[in-house]
């Protein structure tokens, strides 16, 4: 039953679907949610303006503030890159900023590769690639001080393998051609360049031999090291034979380079050796000399190096590590910690301001005014691993961020925005997975590198440390360890036994008493190839598990058999056990694929057990290439199934899902952004939308709402609410208008939120309120569309106009509220009062004191229940029906809910009657004003309007001008006392019944209302009316 349901479904999406247009779903966007962000690697001002910084992320884009970090906008988010590593701004002519993309400062897998150089002549506000598209990683711009349109780029390349284009380069006409004028050899490429401001043919440039594979990253060689050019770099002289480090039989790895501008015989290098070594010259570069060797200036120095001078004191020099360090005696001692950040990589000192400095560190960033004292910068460009959510209410995300620690947060705080308060730690660490037990979502497993794991649970907010092997792993070779771990080693939960988890090291691992106790389940599942298990760093070590080969990476349990597991490795290795460990089958050889690629996510599918689709990322061995591959029989035989996703640096891909409601619909996370195929991988479409381009590490389903959950690596979790139009899409006939189906609602209930320093770009959005209306139109040539809210029995509810139509996928929200109660519409002066203003129908409203009384005027939430909505186009209707679900976190009876809404209906009518009452004299008023030919007639008028002043005094504060707080200034009336009533209970009345009081109250007023209805009606038998009519 199960296959033909299956393959009912397949053959509709194969049928109707060769793919879908991604402009039809343009009007769906993601949601940030938080967290706050990390990682900073360049930084810029502008000297001339105290207001104007800029700072790039290490995956999160550009951004930019112009009130001296009051707020930041992000400025490169319309580019298809997430990483900018350089920035350079003339300080003759600010609007022109240069950006280099790619990382340079790399220790991890997790580096975001470029895709050139970019040139704004806007000041940021628009952007052009200006080439280098393959250098992958541009560590350095610098602009000639008196020509703007020479430009040198420092570009290290992709560092995964040989490549002709690292080296240094050079444009004379502002970026339309480049030469490369720096060429070592295809290992080698630029890490550094500075330029002497008063001689600017003067260059110094730092070449770094490095590579990276999946086991191990190997820094330093014999072709790196200094290069001085005194000729505007057509020519450069190696510096090795000046007393610096590089040459034969002086390998030396990454290294910086400063200018003292105020004395520019007097330059600086930082040399990456066993022991680190700054070097100082003071006649040019002719002769170096060793100053001093120090750990703490060079700590890891491939995810470091960056050093300036202060621009008025040759002196001074500032080095960016681990610690910010500073020397005022030119490097022989130096005092370091962590003012202005930690694990720091870039410096930007205002060249004629020695005491203004940024910092970009992997807390984001700092900027201090005096040279001591920094404020930190907080972006929304958080570093996740990975997105897991569990089946609350609304449901919470989960998720390890590089740099911090672990975050748990709610999609939908039911309150003003998701703050950064709203975010909670669960054990673990910057790395690995966060995941809920799907069992038991009180209780969280975490992962942490050197195995590190810990169980978290809610109701205590206790952690326990209950990691595999509890021996401290940190600095040993990995073919010298018990099990070996990645940074982000994989865990799974069982859906089918209750606390089973699985974790993987070289082996799989078990536990069924919350990590009391582990067995190892299975053989070796690496190729165990000690060859790639090697002290990684190069010259200097650097051994945790960043770069450890043969270890696992991917581990998933079909969710339809108990014991069916899947496990990949990051050396290629695919292994299936059907029997829960007991005997494991090597799948390898059945797939066509490169050798060493990292298994990145393995998804068993949900409708069938013997299929299962693989995501393997061979970016580290230097194929960028998307790979996504299916089994349909258990792995006996794989097909790709990634032919069409673009192919770029950032085409990799990090991992793919399967829909959970219907075969063939795909999603798929790359380097830079969310894929969708509806027809099993044939054709994939980009959904940008409105999400950064930053690198999609992991993508959840939450089936319970229907939404997509993305952790992204620079830009934090993003949420695309109700996905169901995707599969709608894939079976609907795209020349008709679609009345898609209606995703059932949540009639929430607002809760007391939580204090927050206010409006911040890291505070997320909590979804659009009430009911997704989703419908499809092939065209704009509609000319009236409206969606009519009804009961079963057809009694509407809700009228809805479009203001807006486009082609594809149109959402509108409905609040489930009635219609808002009806709107004053004063024509008349206060009296004494000649300024208040009118619209263009000649009315104004009715403005009373908002906080207490607004939420009165809305119109009541619907009963939980079954509703329909009918979607008219141009006469032509269609039918959805759709449920609004009780709140669960309240506390009150579908009685209580029911007397509620009585009550509420019944004061929006009383409202709606005081209102038309208002309307009403206001229109005779106006009528009134000018009225009469002779005096008798104006004192007849005068007199009437004296009478309806009086009723009207009773309804309304009739001296309400417009502002906000006029209402304190006199007694309010009928119409605030019922508004005001009518919030109350809107606002803060949950789902409970109206109190006793409220009830009196409503009588009261009520009464107060009839009596003025009652004079009015006595008043318009009066006789100067029926002489009116005469």
């Amino acid at each position: 039953m199960k296959k033909l349901f299956w393959n009912l479904f397949l053959s509709m999406a194969l049928t109707y679907a060769q793919g879908i247009t991604s402009g039809n779903f343009k009007n769906l966007n993601f949601r940030f949610i938080g967290p706050d962000g990390n990682r900073a690697i360049a930084v810029t001002g502008v000297s001339t303006d105290h207001d104007t910084y800029y700072v790039g992320a290490a995956s999160g884009g550009l951004f930019r503030t112009k009130n001296n970090g009051i707020s930041w906008q992000p400025i490169f988010d319309d580019q298809d890159v997430s990483s900018v590593s350089a920035l350079a701004l003339s300080q003759r002519n600010p609007n022109i900023i240069w950006a280099g993309t790619g990382e340079t400062f790399v220790i991890r897998p997790a580096h975001a590769i470029g895709d050139g150089i970019y040139k704004s002549t806007d000041g940021g506000d628009t952007w052009t690639n200006m080439g280098l598209e393959k250098t992958a990683r541009i560590a350095r711009i610098v602009i000639h001080p008196e020509n703007d349109d020479i430009v040198y780029a420092a570009a290290l390349g992709h560092t995964y393998g040989p490549q002709k284009e690292r080296g240094i380069y050079r444009t004379t006409d502002g970026g339309k051609s480049w030469k490369q004028i720096l060429f070592i050899d295809e290992n080698t490429g630029g890490i550094d360049i500075a330029m002497d401001r008063n001689n600017p043919n003067f260059l110094i440039a730092s070449m770094w031999e490095i590579h990276i594979n999946t086991w191990g990253l190997n820094s330093g060689g014999e072709s790196g090291g200094v290069f001085i050019s005194r000729d505007g770099g057509n020519t450069w002289a190696r510096q090795d034979k000046n007393g610096l480090p590089g040459g034969k039989g002086k390998p030396v790895g990454k290294v910086a380079v400063a200018i003292a501008q105020s004395d520019p015989n007097t330059m600086y290098v930082l040399a990456e050796e066993a022991h680190p070594g700054l070097y100082r010259t003071d006649d040019g570069g002719k002769n170096w000399r060793l100053i001093s060797r120090n750990h703490t200036l060079a700590e890891r120095a491939p995810y470091y190096m960056r050093m300036a001078v202060a621009p008025d004191n040759p002196e001074k020099i500032y080095i960016l590590n681990v610690q910010y360090s500073v020397s005022e005696d030119g490097g022989k001692t130096f005092k370091s910690g962590y003012g202005a950040g930690g694990d720091n990589h870039d410096i930007w000192i205002d060249p004629e301001d020695g005491g203004r400095i940024m910092v970009a560190h992997d807390g984001c960033a700092s900027i201090a005014q005096d040279g001591r004292t920094f404020k930190r910068v907080v972006l929304p460009i958080a570093q996740m691993y990975h997105a897991h959510v569990d089946d609350q209410i609304p449901y919470n995300v989960y998720g390890n961020r590089q740099d911090g620690y672990s975050y748990r947060g709610p999609s939908n705080s039911l309150g003003g925005g998701i703050s950064i308060g709203h975010w909670r730690a669960f054990g673990g660490c910057e790395s690995g997975f966060g995941i809920p037990d799907p069992n038991d979502n009180n209780i969280v497993w975490s992962g942490c590198y050197d195995g590190g794991l810990e169980v978290y649970d809610v109701r205590t907010g206790h952690s326990r440390n209950v990691r595999v092997w509890p021996e401290a792993g940190y600095g040993v070779p990995p073919k010298d360890m018990k099990y070996r771990w990645h940074w982000t080693f994989p865990i799974y939960i069982s859906e089918h036994k209750k606390h089973t988890v699985y974790v993987g090291s070289q082996y799989v691992h078990r536990s069924t008493d919350f990590g009391q106790s582990w067995e190892v389940i299975s053989t070796d599942l690496t190729l165990n190839l000690k060859s790639h298990q090697e002290s990684s760093g190069g010259i200097a070590i650097d051994n945790l598990m960043t770069f450890d080969g043969s270890v696992l990476f991917a581990i998933t349990e079909s969710p339809l058999k108990q014991g069916l597991i899947w496990v990949g490795s990051n050396d290629g290795q695919i292994h299936l056990t059907r029997n829960g460990g007991r005997t494991w089958k090597n799948l390898t050889e059945n797939i066509d694929m490169p050798p060493w690629g990292t298994i990145s996510n393995i998804e068993a599918s949900r409708f069938e057990k013997g299929t299962a689709y693989i995501s393997v990322d061979f970016h580290q061995m230097g194929d960028f290439d998307p790979y996504i591959y299916k089994t349909e029989n258990y792995g006996k035989t794989w097909k790709r199934i990634s032919s069409d996703i673009p192919q770029s640096y950032s085409s990799f891909v990090h991992v793919v899902r399967e829909d959970h409601q219907t075969p063939g619909v795909l999603y798929a996370g790359t380097d830079n952004g969310v894929y969708v195929s509806v027809n099993d991988g044939k054709h994939w479409t980009r959904i940008k939308n409105n999400l950064p381009p930053a690198p999609v590490y992991w993508i959840s389903l939450q089936e319970r709402f229907d939404d997509m959950v993305i952790g992204t690596y620079g830009r934090g979790f993003y949420i695309l609410d109700d996905i169901s139009p995707f599969r709608e899409m894939a079976k609907a006939e795209q020349n008709k208008v679609q009345f898609l189906p209606i995703q059932d609602a949540w009639r929430f209930q607002s809760k007391q939120s939580l204090k927050s320093d206010g409006a911040s770009l890291i505070r997320g959005r909590n979804p659009g309120y009430g009911a997704n209306l989703d419908f499809y139109l092939p065209d704009t040539t509609a000319k009236d569309v409206s969606i009519s809210i009804q009961t079963m029995t057809g009694e509407e509810i809700r009228q809805i106009k479009t203001k807006r139509i486009s082609q594809g996928i149109n959402r509108v929200m409905w609040d489930l509220r009635y219609e808002p109660t009806e709107t004053p519409k004063l024509r008349v002066n206060p009296r004494g009062v000649d300024w208040v203003t009118y619209n263009k129908d000649g009315w104004r409203p009715l403005r009373t004191w908002d906080l207490d009384v607004n939420a009165g005027k809305l119109g009541p939430k619907v009963i939980p229940g079954k509703y329909k909505a009918i979607l008219d186009v141009n006469g032509e209707s269609f039918t959805q029906t759709f449920t609004v679900l009780k709140d669960p976190n309240t506390t009150g009876t579908m009685k209580d809910i029911q007397d509620q809404f009585e009550f509420l209906m019944t004061l929006k009518e009383t409202i709606d009657d005081n209102v038309n009452l208002i309307n009403n004299i206001e229109d005779l008023r106006y009528s009134l004003q000018n009225d009469y030919n002779t005096p008798n007639e104006e004192k007849a008028a005068r007199d009437i309007d004296d009478k309806l002043y009086q009723i009207e005094s009773h309804l309304f504060d009739v001296k309400l001008t417009g502002a906000r707080e006029d209402a304190f200034r006199n007694p309010n009336k009928i119409y605030g006392r019922l508004a005001a009533l009518g919030s109350d209970l809107t606002r803060f009345g949950a789902d409970f019944k109206p109190t006793n009081q409220q009830v009196e109250v409503y009588e009261v007023l009520a009464e107060r209302l009839r009596k003025q209805q009652a004079a009015f009606e006595l008043l318009m038998e009066d006789d100067f009316w029926q002489a009116e009519k005469k």
